[in-house]
């Protein structure tokens, strides 16, 4: 049975906005007194929240599927929908959001941390908030839009002071039972630690965590063991214990040899940019197992050899406890003087985010079509408009095209060659095809011919109905032509 999970892969849903209220206010002796739909509530946001009590990823590798409360719809006398419940998932502290590239969305590295990973839909205005002096009476309401829905990656790096790095059975596991009040799995077989073990010391007024981790053979940086899948554990931690075997059995090994592989396989691992590399980090040496006779021999015999190539070596034995003390007030002596020199940094630069200057909302991308270009309107605005909208009522379509056009779509569609009658689409992939019609200014009749020609010099007598029947179905055969090729690359059914 699964107990530990540092990995899994979340599918997402967050609430759907609620949907505006078209209703109009009716009193005695008036029967007509004004729009008061109100709106629609918002949709409930996915949240990740960074919990000292969570250790692993478990419940969501059993339930990967969560989703956000919608919004309720508006209603009419101006009142609004019910807001989306917000759903708050705990994750362990050290837990890094990746999007399904890979791309890292956030480090929840302290305890508290909130980042809203799904935001949830926005609830569409009521006819009451779309009033105005030119607009009295709107006979139609906003659609609330779709919350976000998609995958994202969780990866758990243990957050620990001190990480016990080693060969399998060389008694990781058995020093932090000693040393803590962790219980890990402890046997006379190689590969016991099948995950991560955490455990909290107390050393005088200091209190640290140490962690242990599956065991390191040669090749773990190529895929060899289950080390290299845990190193990731060891990428926060401050100091470096080296768990040395003296009591080994097994030919070709001795504690420097074995020292020498796993300093090979720590530097083999990629860190993170801007952290430190790990064997740059403080090392010790624990040479373990010395209550056995022969062990003690050994270690007696590699401690010169080990304290001249600079690091400090501890003999110690987890049956007998005999230098674990030692090497408890060392460990707290690299962990206080760590924490003391990060309160001496400088407190990091805080993020301001200030509000976005001119910039414009939308661009427009031509696309080359058998039939002619096709015009795809990209941008936050122009998406979401496109989604509030009820087609289905002529208002609400002539409420979009004057947002539209307000926007400077239409100005920037005649910039990038677009005629009357041309494919328009909103939006990525399929989107939302529309035939544009330019609309007038009040200055003048926007020309929409290609440059060089005026439709006002076009000298041919006019034509006869059965013509302009003709040119009409054309351009509906061709607008038609123009949708199934964009159908075709949406599901990639292309020759």
């Amino acid at each position: 049975m699964v107990t530990f999970v540092d990995r899994v892969t979340l599918h997402l849903r967050a609430g759907n906005g609620g949907n505006g209220c078209v209703s109009v206010r009716r009193e005695k002796f008036k029967p007509l007194a004004g729009p008061d739909g109100g709106n629609g509530g918002n949709g409930g946001d996915i949240v990740l929240v960074a919990d000292p009590q969570t250790t692993t990823l478990l419940s969501y590798h059993h339930s990967p599927h969560r989703s956000g409360g919608n919004g309720g719809f508006g209603m009419g006398d101006n009142r609004s929908g019910a807001l989306g419940e917000t759903l708050e998932l705990p994750v362990p502290v050290g837990t890094i959001v990746k999007d399904v590239d890979g791309t890292v969305l956030a480090d929840l590295v302290e305890p508290g941390i909130r980042f809203v990973v799904a935001p949830g839909g926005r609830g569409g205005l009521g006819n009451a908030a779309l009033a105005s002096q030119k607009r009295k009476a709107p006979g139609f309401a906003l659609l609330g839009t779709p919350g976000w829905e998609g995958d994202v990656l969780l990866e758990l790096k243990t957050v620990a002071d001190v990480a016990l790095v080693g060969y399998p059975s060389a008694g990781k596991s058995s020093l932090i039972a000693a040393m803590s009040a962790a219980r890990p799995k402890i046997a006379d077989y190689p590969f016991t630690t099948l995950h991560p073990n955490l455990g909290v010391v107390q050393s005088g007024d200091v209190r640290y965590t140490i962690a242990d981790v599956p065991g390191l053979i040669e090749g773990a940086s190529e895929g060899k063991g289950l080390g290299l899948e845990f190193l990731r554990h060891v990428e926060r931690c401050t100091a470096l214990v080296h768990v040395l075997d003296c009591a080994t059995l097994e030919p070709g090994r001795d504690p420097i040899s074995d020292l020498d592989v796993i300093l090979a396989e720590l530097a083999a691992y990629p860190v993170p940019e801007g952290q430190v590399p790990l064997l740059e980090r403080p090392q010790l040496i624990a040479l373990n197992k010395i209550d056995v006779p022969e062990a003690a021999e050994l270690a007696d015999f590699v401690r010169g050899d080990l304290e001249e190539r600079g690091f400090r070596v501890f003999e110690i034995s987890t049956v007998s406890r005999a230098g674990l003390r030692e090497l408890n007030f060392a460990l707290a002596g690299i962990v206080e003087e760590h924490r003391i020199a990060v309160a001496a940094e400088p407190a990091p630069e805080r993020i301001i985010i200030r509000p976005k200057g001119a910039e414009k909302d939308f661009t427009v991308r031509v696309e080359g079509g058998t039939y002619g270009n096709i015009y795809r309107v990209l941008g936050e605005k122009p998406v979401r408009w496109v989604q509030q909208t009820e087609f289905q009522n002529e208002e609400a379509v002539g409420f979009l095209a004057d947002r539209l056009a307000k926007l400077g779509v239409e100005e920037e569609l005649f910039r990038a060659g677009a005629v009357a009658g041309a494919t328009v689409v909103i939006g990525e992939g399929e989107g939302v095809v529309f035939d544009w019609e330019p609309t007038l200014t009040s200055a003048a009749e926007l020309m929409t011919a290609p440059r060089g020609t005026d439709p006002r010099l076009d000298l041919n007598p006019r034509r006869t109905t059965s013509e302009r029947r003709e040119r009409y179905h054309d351009r509906m055969d061709a607008k038609a032509a123009a949708r199934a090729e964009l159908e075709a690359e949406r599901t990639g059914d292309t020759e």
